[in-house]
């Protein structure tokens, strides 16, 4: 006996909802599919889909296909709630033009205008993505009684990023190094209520999802910083922020990670107020009482 057809979802908030739910049951062509709808919602009314088809790595069919199993007669009846939403709500700025021909095309110049042009893209997506979402992830570290961060390979300058300048004026704040092997004791000290960070783009690394797993089994909050809302640290994550790693170089960029990271630090201390205040002064007065720095000119 066949399986009824579902009921589809009446809005685009309770179809992404529900994309996300089911992501982790899908076929792999289907997730393909499934991400790309979650990562790039401004994207659907404006393009065909063929051309979406490709970008995600899919053929046609398993939009068709995507769709149908979701309780749509097709793809545009899917599409149609993207198109709602865009006409709804105001008007996404378009990606940064991609660079491709100027990479091809010879002078550092254009390659030094392509690689600016993708930074201010990322970034622009990255602060759409994100406005709603920072101030709640904030909460959410500020309420924990320790607050771990991790990222390894090109994401570690992002954890220590986020370590260096929330330590400045927080001291329950630590990083998980995993050095000569001994992440599993790193993550020995994760505790209930605690807050872990984990950062990662694609392709993830082994660490930082055994990261994640060891945060919850320990029952702390996680708060995910990733290229993607179905990436393997952010399916269960109690928070996910996401930052953009478009590039017209051979590796993705962290700029708007690093731009992310900086925003949420920001939004931490505006949080903490005064107390930050306190926190900080009394830490750029040891850092120069004990010679951390350079005196400035004039000083000798």
């Amino acid at each position: 006996m066949s399986q009824p057809t579902p009921m589809p979802p009446r809005t685009l908030e309770s179809l992404l909802a529900l994309l996300r739910e089911q992501y982790a049951g899908l076929s792999t062509q289907f997730q393909g599919g499934a991400r790309y709808l979650l990562d790039h919602p401004q994207e659907v009314p404006l393009l065909s889909m063929r051309r979406i088809a490709t970008d995600a790595g899919v053929q046609p069919a398993t939009l068709v296909r995507l769709a149908q199993s979701l309780g749509f007669d097709g793809w545009q009846s899917l599409r149609e709630l993207f198109v709602e939403a865009f006409r709804a709500g105001p008007q996404p700025q378009p990606y940064a033009k991609r660079a491709r021909k100027l990479v091809r095309e010879s002078g550092s110049d254009r390659l030094l205008d392509a690689m600016f042009q993708a930074q201010h893209g990322n970034l622009e997506r990255t602060a759409q993505a994100n406005a709603q979402l920072l101030p709640q992830a904030a909460a959410l570290l500020a309420a924990a009684p320790h607050v771990h961060v991790a990222g390894f390979r090109s994401c570690h300058p992002l954890a220590f990023g986020f370590h260096y300048l929330y330590r400045l004026f927080r001291n329950a704040v630590h990083l998980i190094r995993g050095e000569g092997g001994t992440l599993e004791m790193d993550l020995r000290v994760l505790a209930p209520k605690d807050a872990v960070v984990v950062i990662s783009f694609a392709p993830y690394s082994r660490e930082i999802v055994r990261v994640a797993e060891a945060a919850r089994k320990s029952g702390c909050k996680v708060v995910a910083l990733s290229d993607s809302v179905v990436a393997p640290i952010a399916l269960e994550a109690d928070c996910t922020l996401v930052f953009s790693v478009d590039s017209p170089s051979f590796f993705p960029s962290v700029t708007a990670g690093m731009a992310l990271v900086e925003a949420l630090v920001q939004q931490l201390l505006a949080q903490k107020g005064k107390g930050a205040i306190k926190a900080l002064e009394q830490a750029e007065e040891q850092l120069h009482s004990t010679g951390a720095y350079l005196p400035s000119a004039g000083h000798g």
